[in-house]
């Protein structure tokens, strides 16, 4: 179990982390939540259900990462144009769906890291520090859509390309003083991370 996600009864999946696997994973969630920012809450004497209603940006994020973890619905720049309409229309038609959804968007992303780091915090230390990580079957999946969200993040800050995906990039054989290695070693970590969850859950 040690390093990877194994199945447990009932549709769950544990993992055994150390001391400082657990302080990274914590520290990445929460870093992840400062990222997507804090959800809109009501004010002081605010009908809460007009948040349920309140309309999203309508322009993508300038921040790169925050780009990649909401992208454009339609088209986007350098993108072809789809379906014969151009490129125009597909940014008009992105900018209407982006008001109507990422407010969710965010919200999904917040609660899968929210979910991160309670259950981290809610470990029992072993005696060398680390623990035994359990998830119940939701968890699992909110750690998936969070893991996965971490590794878009630090792919864009590393600018991974898509031939780096594969393993065979140049990225992955920085030196030890290259300053991006640390982050190339938690992106690589992740996936295999993410990996091992998936296939804890696969039937």
């Amino acid at each position: 179990m040690a390093g990877h996600f194994e199945a447990t009864p009932g549709g769950g999946a544990a993992v055994a982390l150390d001391e400082v696997e657990i302080s990274i994973l914590r520290s990445l969630a929460v870093q992840l939540l400062e990222l997507i920012g804090p959800g809109d809450t009501p004010a002081d004497g605010e009908d809460p259900l007009a948040a349920l209603f309140a309309e999203g940006p309508s322009k993508p994020p300038t921040d790169p990462a925050l780009a990649r973890l909401f992208p454009d619905a339609y088209g986007g720049p350098g993108s072809p144009a789809e379906g014969g309409k151009p490129q125009e229309e597909l940014r008009e038609l992105s900018s209407e769906f982006r008001r109507f959804t990422e407010n969710d968007l965010r919200s999904g992303k917040r609660d899968d890291a929210v979910t991160v780091v309670r259950t981290l915090d809610a470990l029992s230390p072993a005696g060398d520090g680390g623990a035994v990580l359990t998830l119940t079957g939701d968890e699992c999946h909110s750690w998936l859509r969070s893991l996965n969200d971490l590794r878009l993040t630090i792919g864009t800050r590393l600018e991974v390309s898509d031939e780096d995906e594969g393993g065979e990039g140049s990225l992955y054989r920085l030196p030890d003083t290259d300053p991006r290695k640390p982050m190339v070693m938690a992106y690589l970590w992740l996936g295999a991370l993410q990996e091992t969850l998936v296939e804890a859950l696969m039937p």
